[in-house]
């Protein structure tokens, strides 16, 4: 059970059980659906207008109450998703039923319906990779089939769903370039896209053009009542997701966190401390100004500088 404990220097000062939480139906790398549920505790009570600045899948907004949600991403792909997902909630199962027959057509596995004979067998030879190996022909068909004509929104949200650690990568040519992986449509995909209907159903959301974040914020206009999120790339991992990132962008966005809050704008971002050794002594100098708690995969604790672990990431805010 996840839980937030938040630690003084002396004794716990509140220790909160975990609520549900709901994913995104993009399934996105470094999605903190899971955490969100303790990490909004520690947001501003009646936030009138959320921005989620790099939204990536959405978990950080599905998961969080306010009057009104801006969402913004500078991967223009991430942008087209959402904008295709909330156009098809307003008849989610006429959308589900399409996405069915879609799969049908390519002879993609459907886990979901049902269990299949032959899935049942490359389980007992492959354990690890028996979906990557019944899918691979149908998945290089739909990908070659996309890259043709990449106006076609169903077959990306495809490809995502059927595409190695559901990511978006794109080659030099701009031809999407990602391998099968061993997952297919399976419940928890109708229930992610079930969820994400009803909450843009229920809820003012708008979806940017997609831009850098520093544009995105300069376009707002931000007022008291309002709250931003920030979860930016992580300057010290390395993936496809942030091998853009560098030292420069990220004393970027502080320096922009520095502005909003001498503004009396209230924000939160979270980020990666160390990794394999490694320091993000940027963002450690940075954050002693503020408010800082380190994030475990099991609960929030208030930050403690005399912790070593291997990985270590932590959340700074100026809400007090």
């Amino acid at each position: 059970m996840i839980q937030m404990e938040l630690f003084s220097d002396k004794q716990i000062v509140g220790k909160i059980e975990k609520h549900k939480a709901i994913r995104s139906p993009l399934f996105y790398v470094g999605d903190k659906y899971k955490l969100m549920p303790q990490l909004t505790k520690l947001f501003p009570k009646n936030i009138q207008t959320y921005y989620d600045v790099f939204c990536g899948g959405g978990s950080a907004s599905i998961n969080v109450e306010a009057n009104k949600y801006v969402m913004n991403d500078i991967n223009p792909k991430i942008i087209e998703l959402h904008n295709y997902l909330q156009k098809n909630s307003s008849d989610i199962e006429k959308f589900i039923s399409e996405m069915y027959n879609c799969i049908r057509e390519y002879g993609l596995s459907l886990s979901e319906l049902g269990k299949n004979t032959e899935i049942e067998e490359l389980k007992k030879e492959y354990k690890k990779t028996y979906f990557a190996k019944y899918n691979k022909e149908s998945y290089l068909k739909l990908r070659h089939d996309y890259n043709k004509d990449q106006s076609n929104t169903a077959l990306l949200y495809m490809l995502l769903i059927y595409g190695f650690n559901h990511m978006i990568r794109f080659n030099s040519k701009g031809d999407f370039n990602l391998p099968v992986g061993n997952v297919d449509w399976n419940k928890n995909v109708s229930v992610a896209l079930r969820n994400y209907a009803n909450w843009y159903n229920e809820n003012d959301v708008y979806v940017s053009n997609g831009m850098d974040f520093e544009k995105f914020i300069e376009l707002q206009n931000i007022k008291k009542g309002d709250f931003l999120y920030f979860d930016p790339p992580y300057l010290i991992t390395f993936s496809d997701y942030n091998k853009l990132w560098n030292d420069e962008e990220e004393r970027r966005l502080y320096s922009m966190l520095d502005k909003l809050n001498e503004k009396g704008i209230q924000w939160g971002v979270s980020n990666m401390l160390t990794h394999k050794e490694k320091t993000n002594e940027i963002l450690s100098e940075w954050a002693t100004k503020y408010n800082r708690f380190s994030i475990k995969s099991n609960y929030i604790s208030r930050f403690d500088n005399t912790q070593k672990i291997g990985s270590r990431e932590i959340y700074v805010t100026n809400v007090f």
